[in-house]
């Protein structure tokens, strides 16, 4: 495998860098920009007004999984509370994976003992996740957002609300800066693309994307923040050219055998022409020299 070429580094860091994730949308001071993001992803049906970080956030069980991850409590403008856990990466048996830590955020509210009294009032959990460079594969379906509950198989009615997750293919988005019409599409699109920005976007004409540039913009980081940010920046880039080259020697190792194949399907055909003709009294040099066989296979047949 060759060697890739360096990442290089622009004027706002990459939010979908373990670093870059954590540093715009996992601290109590930009916990404003996680609200505004999650609410343009409940798109309406829920809406945050104050979240807490809670302590156990469940990192990759590998070193190369390396998915940031938030477990969070939220407070709606209801008073309602409710937990999300916010999930950027891929990591091995995802759809398995999702149902156990929402089945563990939902164990762990119960309290020892006093169960008659907590009558099972579990707080609504919802699982979020933000998925860069691959889709879910069942879904294949070219849709970017998928928003998925509870519900009964015949009627699709919903059997449960309390319970939900929330997928974004960030590789079926594909809307340019002008095409983004709702506040998700915007997040979405600044997401994807601000790595590669040069200049502010005209997002910013909202004080919550002012922050969010302001915050991501290289040459604010401090001198620690920028080493780790170069490390995670360059773990990212040297994952993908892993992963590019496996798919890349896959498609050379399906090409080559559909080419076999197609090959050993031609012959067979011709072989089986040679046959008749040698049945039907044609010489065997002349026969091999209209099909282009080896006399050898012909005089076999």
């Amino acid at each position: 495998m060759t060697n890739p070429q360096q990442p290089k580094v622009g004027l706002y860091i990459d939010p979908l860098t373990d670093f870059g994730f954590k540093k715009l949308f996992g601290t109590e001071p930009n916990k404003d920009l996680l609200i505004a993001l999650l609410n343009s992803i409940f798109r309406g049906r829920k809406n945050i007004v104050d979240l807490t970080y809670n302590k156990n956030e469940h990192h990759g069980e590998t070193k190369d999984e390396g998915a940031a991850i938030f477990d969070l409590t939220c407070t709606g403008d209801d008073g309602e509370r409710f937990i999300i856990e916010v999930q950027r990466g891929k990591q091995g048996n995802f759809k398995q994976r999702a149902v156990f830590y929402t089945s563990r955020l939902i164990t762990e509210q119960a309290p020892k003992g006093r169960r008659s009294e907590w009558a099972y009032d579990v707080k609504e959990v919802y699982l979020i996740a933000l998925l860069e460079d691959f889709t879910l594969d069942a879904m294949g379906d070219g849709r970017y957002l998928h928003d998925i509950c509870l519900s009964e198989r015949e009627t699709g009615k919903v059997f449960y609300d309390g319970l939900g997750y929330i997928f974004i293919e960030l590789v079926n988005f594909v809307k340019t800066e002008d095409e983004a019409e709702t506040d998700l599409e915007r997040w979405l699109y600044v997401l994807k693309n601000m790595s590669s920005m040069d200049k502010v976007s005209i997002y910013t004409r909202k004080p919550i994307f002012e922050k969010l540039f302001n915050v991501a913009e290289y040459a604010n980081l401090t001198k620690e923040e920028k080493a780790m940010y170069d490390a995670s920046l360059k773990r990212k880039w040297d994952n993908k050219a892993v992963l590019d080259y496996a798919v890349s020697e896959a498609v050379k190792e399906a090409t080559t055998k559909t080419r076999e194949e197609e090959r050993a399907k031609a012959e067979a055909e011709k072989l089986k022409s040679a046959l008749k003709m040698k049945q039907s009294g044609f010489d065997v040099y002349m026969i091999a020299d209209i099909l282009e066989l080896p006399v050898e296979k012909v005089e076999k047949l």
